[in-house]
């Protein structure tokens, strides 16, 4: 099987947001209420791809495409050397086949491209296995929680010695995100 993974283009959306909804509503289970692929969703992922503040990937496996990540700067907290792991997703008939730790490495390669020098993600906070794969990758729990602690947060010192963090951090108050399933990190959904 050959696994490719590559920039993601506004061709794509289709494929992704039935990615993006097959592993939110089979990752997240009873943690989220379960979505649909729509046309507003298809559109707005359409628009996403096409330009915005996220670098976007996709993974094809045997020219099947079979999942996806973003990043971008750090929206929470707004810091110019934090790298965001936006969103990780992937079909869930492909998870635990390589797909997404193939993903990580691009993502976590893309962050540090772009300068940041520490990289940070989101995740609900009963999600354990997102945040086991997350550990896997090498991110670590900071202490971060936002959404009345429905979301905790998780670090990457991208190749550096791993310093402890001290207690919980703030959310934004006006910030509400989430993250998708089957190792995905997610958002409200796009």
């Amino acid at each position: 099987m050959d696994l490719i993974v590559r920039p993601a283009h506004a061709d794509d959306a289709p494929r992704i947001v039935r990615i993006y909804v097959d592993s939110w509503n089979a990752g997240f289970g009873s943690l989220m209420p379960v979505i649909t692929v729509d046309s507003a969703r298809v559109e707005r992922w359409r628009n996403e791809l096409s330009g915005g503040r996220t670098r976007w990937w996709v993974a094809e496996l045997d020219e099947f495409l079979a999942g996806f990540v973003g990043i971008g700067p750090s929206r929470d907290p707004i810091d110019p050397t934090l790298g965001e792991l936006d969103t990780i997703a992937v079909d869930p008939a492909y998870w635990r086949s390589g797909v997404g730790t193939a993903l990580m490495r691009t993502a976590l390669e893309g962050i540090v491209e772009a300068g940041f020098t520490e990289g940070i993600l989101w995740t609900l906070s009963g999600y354990d296995r997102g945040q086991r794969f997350y550990e896997a990758m090498g991110w670590r729990r900071d202490g971060g929680i936002r959404d009345n602690g429905h979301q905790i947060s998780f670090r990457n010192s991208l190749g550096r010695p791993q310093r402890p963090r001290v207690g919980p951090t703030e959310p934004s108050a006006d910030q509400t995100t989430s993250v998708p399933p089957g190792p995905p990190p997610t958002y409200p959904p796009l």
